[in-house]
């Protein structure tokens, strides 16, 4: 008697309760009845001869055996969500999934997106707003916008140029505090900067500007944050350069001292090259964001497809 291999449903049910913490949010999140969320997870117990899920006070804890597997469910996900994707569509349409930083996400790909929409509607963009890297080996997503070269032979990469980061404050800010004359003034300023300590703060001390998480009035790792209290003049804070530029009430601070940039690429796996929806996501994120680093009155500086 031969044991029938489990479904992708009943995984998929494992990584909802797994990532709820109990059966009626995992049914929540898929859009089952709870009874129906039970009886799948008693079916994948029962296929691997394991146990899963142990019962708390808070509802369901994961046992070991089920962290064990978590990284593996995951990965069929992002498969089964690969398949979907490159099932869809035919002659340029269907569906690329997109990743990008968050604030790419915010401030920089709505309007390329849209000129992209205008000239192909049919294909349809999956975008994750995400700081972390997502794994296009293991297809994650398709095109992913990043700050850092990849190092993968598998993954095709264009780089598009480099963002300037800069010190900003808005003109509000700087009327009552006035405009610093030196890095040491900075601490004299309310600043914002990062909760956390990380490899960019050690990079910025070792070129000697003196950032601590100490002098920061306002702590945030989340780069939004950041941007929204620097446009509100709460403070000085780095932004994107090109962001500053559109917004007049932005005045740089320190400019030829406090100077850093973001290298930028646009990624996706070497096997996408052959679909042509993807290449044209992939050239008009390339194109719209080297003229969002370049300025839009210049032409796009981004280099042509290259194999």
């Amino acid at each position: 008697m031969t044991t029938q291999e489990p479904g992708w449903d009943l995984y998929r049910a494992f990584l909802a309760v797994l990532e709820e913490g109990s059966l009626s949010g995992g049914a929540r999140s898929l859009g089952l009845t709870q009874p129906t969320m039970g009886r799948q997870i008693e079916a994948l117990e029962l296929a691997l001869g394991v146990k899963l899920f142990t019962r708390s006070q808070t509802g369901l804890a994961a046992t070991d055996t089920a962290l064990t597997l978590r990284p593996f469910a995951e990965n069929l996900r992002a498969t089964a969500s690969a398949l979907r994707r490159a099932s869809t569509g035919a002659g340029g349409g269907g569906t690329v999934r997109v990743t990008a930083p968050e604030v790419v996400c915010v401030e920089v790909l709505p309007p390329i997106l849209t000129a992209l929409r205008e000239t192909h509607p049919a294909i349809k963009i999956e975008l994750v707003a995400s700081n972390r890297t997502q794994d296009l080996l293991q297809r994650d997503a398709d095109i992913a916008v990043r700050m850092v070269q990849p190092s993968q032979a598998a993954l095709v990469a264009r780089r598009v140029g480099a963002i300037p980061l800069r010190l900003f404050a808005h003109r509000r800010y700087l009327d009552l505090a006035g405009m610093p004359a030196s890095i040491a003034a900075l601490k004299q300023h309310t600043l914002i900067g990062f909760d956390q300590e990380t490899n960019y703060i050690r990079a910025m001390q070792k070129r000697g500007l003196p950032l601590s998480r100490d002098m920061f009035s306002l702590c945030t790792d989340n780069q939004l944050a950041q941007l929204a209290a620097i446009r509100a003049g709460y403070g000085i804070g780095m932004c994107q350069a090109p962001l500053a530029r559109h917004n007049p009430d932005l005045s740089p601070v320190l400019p030829e001292t406090v100077r850093d940039q973001l290298e930028t690429w646009i990624v996706m796996h070497e096997d996408l090259r052959s679909s042509e929806r993807c290449r044209i996501v992939f050239d008009a994120l390339a194109n719209g964001v080297s003229r969002y680093i370049t300025d839009a009155d210049h032409p796009a500086r981004s280099t042509p497809w290259t194999d």
